[in-house]
């Protein structure tokens, strides 16, 4: 959800109906009228306007959300805790540090995790450090959109139903440190899925396709409707130039890319520690700042493995009411005796 496609707006909304909304930290210096200032510098500013912007239109918790693989990885989190963010929420890599970045303790802490073993180091590093464990964990199954936590070859080999396994794996390695909560998350599309990790023992889930096509995501509406015209077999899994698989709706800017072909943009940001511009096919925060204005030829949109469902586009409200009428229907529908 990055590169504002998950940005004040959207934010508002989801917390505005007792969610807990979360700002995606890349891109936000894009649309700033004064472009003048250093890149860390821009994103800071974009960054502090977009939590202001959020915190006066809801007196509710925000998330915020900062990828480990960022160059400016710290200045992110600092400011996040200065401007009063409830969550910071931190993958895209081993969040080792992050406690040491926070002082706040009010602040919540989540790291992102795709395995059992990840969640092993990140408690053990934590507790070791800095006498912390994480508020939650975040588990990304292998059906997550953007960024994957997994190889290509793992993508997959894993079965449809990898998720349950990982977060059961993660929910026992969080008892040892204290029954930490654990939130599922990657193709969580409706109540039904809701409910299943909630009979698993996940204390909630993580969801971002389904607030793509909603009325208050603030991407374009070109963005929003690729989504709705994507088919099943559209939905690819390609190498990101941040070194990891990734999730995207096929178009003809991926098609060039898939064939072969060196999108030259130069590197004016370098914004990824992972990223090598003299190897990289494109930049790809250029491209995904095109798909975000609605310029689909310069880019792709990053989706998870369910975007193909979506058909319609509906507010928040409607969103939120349909999924948790769903998920209190499939609850109450339990076969009796069950745990």
């Amino acid at each position: 959800m990055g590169v504002r496609v998950s940005s004040s707006r959207l934010v508002s909304a989801v917390s505005k109906e007792g969610a807990l909304g979360v700002i995606a930290t890349v891109g936000l210096s894009e649309e700033l009228e004064d472009m003048t200032p250093a890149y860390v510098t821009r994103a800071e500013i974009g960054l502090r306007q977009a939590i202001r912007e959020t915190k006066s239109n809801t007196p509710n918790p925000l998330g915020v959300n900062v990828m480990c693989a960022l160059t400016n990885y710290d200045s992110l989190v600092q400011v996040s805790a200065a401007e009063g963010a409830s969550a910071i929420i931190s993958g895209a890599g081993l969040p080792l540090k992050l406690p040491g970045l926070v002082s706040d303790p009010h602040v919540k802490l989540l790291p992102i995790v795709s395995s059992a073993r990840a969640a092993g180091i990140i408690c053990r590093t934590w507790q070791k450090r800095f006498s912390r464990r994480p508020d939650a964990i975040v588990v990304e199954g292998p059906l997550a959109g953007g960024h994957l936590g997994f190889s290509h070859e793992e993508i997959e080999n894993l079965e449809e139903r990898g998720l349950e396994r990982i977060v059961t794996e993660v929910i026992a390695v969080a008892r040892e440190y204290g029954n930490i909560p654990v939130v599922a998350a990657g193709g969580v599309y409706d109540g039904n899925d809701i409910a299943r990790f909630l009979r698993l023992g996940a204390a909630g889930v993580q969801m971002a396709t389904r607030f793509v096509c909603t009325h208050e995501c603030d991407a374009s509406d070109a963005y929003k409707q690729a989504f709705i015209n994507c088919r099943k077999e559209d939905i690819v899994v390609i190498h990101s130039p941040v070194g990891m698989p990734a999730r995207v709706i096929k178009n003809d800017f991926v098609e060039r890319y898939l064939r072969g072909e060196k999108v030259n943009f130069g590197c004016p940001y370098h914004c990824l520690i992972t990223c090598e511009p003299a190897v990289a096919g494109y930049c790809i925060a250029q491209a995904l700042v095109a798909s975000y204005r609605g310029q689909m030829d310069k880019g792709y949109v990053m989706c998870g493995a369910n975007a193909w469902r979506c058909d319609r586009i509906v507010s928040v409200h409607e969103l939120i009411e349909e999924l948790v009428e769903g998920t209190v229907a499939a609850l109450r529908s339990e076969p009796p005796g069950h745990n």
